[in-house]
């Protein structure tokens, strides 16, 4: 039994890497899936080689600003009109700019937060609206971070937006279980999303699992996190990192 058949996936940030594999993923599963985007051009082009790919004509790409209110309540209607419903949303879309906080101009900060953060509050309270129509409910998962534990230097925004998903993902699980909605977070640690064979050996044994992270591997936890058989496994945050974050960074 597919699981995923004719459920109705809205993947944001779906133009390329994490985003492109999480919406193909769910194409091949037989899911109905909107890609959305702000780079309209590679969107669409991603949006149609993937139907092309796999044959099928079961996804579509809508042009969304995921910062702004009415994009996103756009975004949602559209996806509802096209296919019915809405089952499941990714919170995938996001920026990441390292700079100095001596230098992180308050317009740099806040662009940041709103793209990563307010983001997923936005698309989040918007998809639920529909999702409580469903007998059902639906399934929310949104991109955190293995930097909202640790951090490297000039990331103060961006560490801010992630452990602030994490924190919004248990609180919104808690305020949608009455409607049947699960919430989840995933935080991805090295994922390559450039060339894979470009990597060197070390990068690939500094890790438990000796190799560096594919977009698949965050695909696959997506589909576990929304599976309706995995239904009691919501408001946590799923750390993909093959192991990095518990390694002890003492060498001998």
């Amino acid at each position: 039994m597919n699981q995923f058949l004719n459920k109705v996936v809205i993947v944001t940030g779906a133009a390329q890497g994490i985003g492109k594999e999480i919406a193909k993923q769910y194409v091949k599963h037989g899911a109905k899936v909107v890609l959305a985007d702000i780079n309209v051009e590679l969107g669409q082009i991603t949006c149609d080689t993937i139907c092309n790919e796999l044959k099928t004509k079961s996804a579509i790409f809508i042009a969304t600003d995921v910062c702004k209110e009415l994009d996103v309540i756009s975004l949602m209607k559209k996806s509802v009109e096209t296919f019915g419903k809405l089952d499941i949303l990714i919170n995938n879309a996001g920026s990441f700019k390292p700079k100095s906080p001596y230098d992180l101009s308050i317009e740099e900060w806040d662009n940041i937060i709103n793209t990563n953060l307010r983001s997923v509050f936005l698309c989040s309270r918007e998809a639920a609206k529909y999702m409580r129509l469903n007998s059902n409910g639906g399934s929310i998962v949104s991109m955190a971070s293995t930097r909202a534990f640790m951090s490297e230097p000039n990331t103060e925004s961006y560490a801010a937006t992630k452990g602030g998903i994490i924190s919004l993902t248990h609180a919104l699980a808690s305020s949608l279980a009455p409607d049947h909605i699960k919430v989840n977070c995933i935080s991805p640690g090295w994922i390559e999303t450039g060339d894979y064979e470009q990597l060197r050996e070390i990068d690939h044994q500094q890790h438990f699992s000796r190799r560096v992270g594919r977009p698949e591997d965050i695909a696959k936890a997506c589909l576990y996190l929304t599976d309706e058989q995995n239904d009691f496994v919501t408001g946590t945050n799923l750390t993909v990192d093959g192991g990095m974050t518990k390694k002890m960074i003492y060498e001998e």
